[in-house]
C-alpha cells in the first residue's frame, strides 16, 4: 500500500472516532484548574518561634528547629514561609530589627512570639528552680515591675509598627506562651503566674493594635512539666540544658500550631 494512502485511511479513522464520541455525548475532560497561590508568611520571635527543644537543629546558633510551628505551617498549609527570623534569646528589639528586614509589601501573614525575654524570665527560672537562690526574690520583682509598668506593652507595639512600616495588609497574629508547669507541681506557684501575666500584656496589645492573639495555654494545659505527658522540656539535673523550659515536639505541633489552626491564625477571610 502506498504511503498516502495508508495516512488517508489513518487520517479517516481518527476522524471517525472523534464523531462517535461526539455522537455519544462524551466531553472532553477539563483542564484542572491552577492551585491557589499560597499566601507569603514570616514567622518572627524567640527560642518559641525558632522551635528550640526540639532538636535537631537547622541553625544551632538560634536553634532554628523543622519541628518548630513555623515549619510545620509551611508543610502543612497553603502558605509559604518566606522568612522564619525567630532566634534563641531574641527580645522585642531584635524582632522589630527582624521584621524590618523580612516583611515587605507581599507579606501577607506575620506570627510573632516574643516577650518572655524582654521580662527576664529566663533569670527567674534559674534563680529560683530547682531551688531558690538569693537572687530569687529580685529576678521575680524586676519581672513584675516590667508586666505593669507599660514597658513590655510599648514594645510589643513597636514591633506591631515595625511591621505596618513595611506591610500595611499583612495579618499579624500574637502567640502567647504555654504555662510551663503541672498545678501540683512545687514550682508551679512561680513559674506560671508570670506566663498568665505575660499572656495578658501580649493579649492588650493585640487588641489595641488590631492585631490577633492566639492563646495557646488551654492546649498545654494537661501537659506541663509534671504532667503524664509533658509538652515541656525540663531536667532539674541540668538546669542550663538550652531544651529546659521549651517545647518538645508534641508541644510545638499539637500545643502552638495546633492552637494557631483552631483559632484560624492562618485564615485571610
Amino acid at each position: 500500500m502506498a504511503p498516502s494512502a495508508a495516512r488517508r485511511r489513518r487520517s479517516a479513522f481518527a476522524a471517525g472516532l472523534a464523531t462517535m464520541a461526539m455522537a455519544l455525548g462524551f466531553a472532553a475532560v477539563p483542564a484542572e484548574a491552577a492551585p491557589p497561590p499560597k499566601a507569603d508568611y514570616v514567622a518572627l520571635g524567640d527560642s518559641y518561634a525558632a522551635g528550640q527543644g526540639a532538636a535537631p537543629y537547622t541553625d544551632r546558633t538560634c536553634f532554628v528547629s523543622r519541628k518548630g510551628y513555623p515549619a510545620i505551617a509551611n508543610n502543612l498549609r497553603d502558605i509559604r514561609l518566606t522568612a522564619n527570623a525567630g532566634c534563641s534569646g531574641q527580645v522585642t528589639a531584635d524582632v522589630i530589627a527582624d521584621a524590618q528586614a523580612t516583611v515587605d509589601s507581599g507579606t501577607e501573614i506575620v506570627t510573632v512570639t516574643v516577650g518572655g525575654n524582654d521580662l527576664g524570665t529566663t533569670n527567674v527560672l534559674l534563680s529560683c528552680l530547682p531551688a531558690p537562690t538569693p537572687d530569687c526574690a529580685g529576678a521575680l520583682a524586676t519581672v513584675q515591675t516590667k508586666l505593669t509598668d507599660g514597658s513590655l506593652a510599648s514594645s510589643l507595639a513597636g514591633v506591631v509598627a515595625a511591621i505596618r512600616s513595611k506591610s500595611l495588609t499583612a495579618k499579624i497574629v500574637f502567640t502567647g506562651y504555654p504555662r510551663l508547669f503541672a498545678p501540683d507541681h512545687a514550682f508551679a506557684a512561680v513559674a506560671n503566674p508570670l506566663a498568665d501575666g505575660l499572656n495578658g500584656v501580649i493579649a492588650g496589645v493585640a487588641l489595641q493594635t488590631g492585631s490577633q492573639f492566639v492563646d495557646v495555654a488551654p492546649a498545654f494545659a494537661t501537659h506541663g512539666i509534671g504532667s503524664a505527658e509533658p509538652w515541656i522540656n525540663f531536667s532539674a539535673a541540668g538546669v542550663l540544658d538550652p531544651a529546659n523550659f521549651h517545647p518538645n515536639g508534641e508541644g510545638y505541633r499539637h500545643g502552638y500550631y495546633a492552637s494557631l489552626v483552631s483559632q484560624r491564625a492562618f485564615a485571610l477571610n
